[in-house]
């Protein structure tokens, strides 16, 4: 290999490292702790779950699933993971319509799916059905929220029906996303799904593959959140 091949590999390399080392893949050298350690809040359960994205512009990044056990952080599991086409926002400034994943601490409301619930699943599971829809209509009563069937103040084309996303929605997770108090023109509709075709609307999207597994590891007792947000900067995972 030329000298100048292994000086890009060494920095390849060097920045691979960086990045798993913030998510507490690197090897343990009692340095750095595991990513949820150096978070300002994990949501006060005993689960959690990073997005982690290299910079705000970016539509890829890496999600790792954590336990808490004995008082300390471990590494549950963990895959690639996609986000909105424009990149990532601080949360409380997102606005609709922009394809932007929000950055920020949530909650994991329920979980759904057009396939049946994956063996071992304990959390709150609704199958999608032909009338299941979830409204984004700012205009409507329902505004961010699961509704079936569709009401009369929510237009059909400012809603999603759920069961026309069969890829993406064969497995999800709602992210709780302006969700318990919602501010209309912020955002419905953020969910953590199974990959579609590429960077996605502005929810967290995982291979096919993955979403079983997290279905069968979050225990609702547990209270699992879902950090999202980048190494630094305005949208830092450890602000959260």
């Amino acid at each position: 290999m030329r000298p100048r091949a292994v000086t890009t590999a060494l920095v390849r390399a060097s920045l691979v490292c960086a990045f798993l080392g913030l998510l507490g893949a690197a090897p343990d050298t009692g340095a750095v702790p595991p990513l949820p350690a150096r978070m300002a809040d994990t949501g006060g359960g005993t689960q959690l779950i990073t997005a982690v994205a290299p910079r705000a512009g970016a539509t890829s990044g890496m999600l790792t699933w954590w336990d808490l056990r004995d008082g300390r952080w471990a590494r549950a599991g963990s895959t690639p993971a996609r986000f909105g086409a424009k990149g990532l926002v601080e949360g409380a400034s997102r606005r609709q319509g922009t394809n932007t994943t929000p950055t920020g601490l949530y909650g994991l409301p329920y979980a759904f799916g057009i396939r049946p619930a994956p063996q071992g699943t304990s959390y709150a599971y609704r199958p999608v059905r032909e009338d299941s829809w979830w409204c984004q209509d700012n205009g409507s009563r329902a505004y961010n929220r699961w509704t079936e069937p569709r009401p009369a103040d929510c237009r059909a084309a400012e809603s999603e029906h759920l069961v026309a996303y069969r890829t993406q929605y064969a497995y999800a997770l709602v992210i709780g996303f302006n969700y318990d108090k919602p501010v209309r023109g912020r955002g419905a509709g953020i969910f953590l799904h199974v990959n579609g075709h590429g960077a996605t609307a502005g929810c967290v999207s995982v291979p096919a593959a993955a979403m079983p597994r997290l279905l069968a590891w979050a225990r609702p007792w547990k209270r699992p959140h879902i950090a999202i947000g980048t190494p630094d900067g305005r949208t830092a995972i450890t602000r959260y």
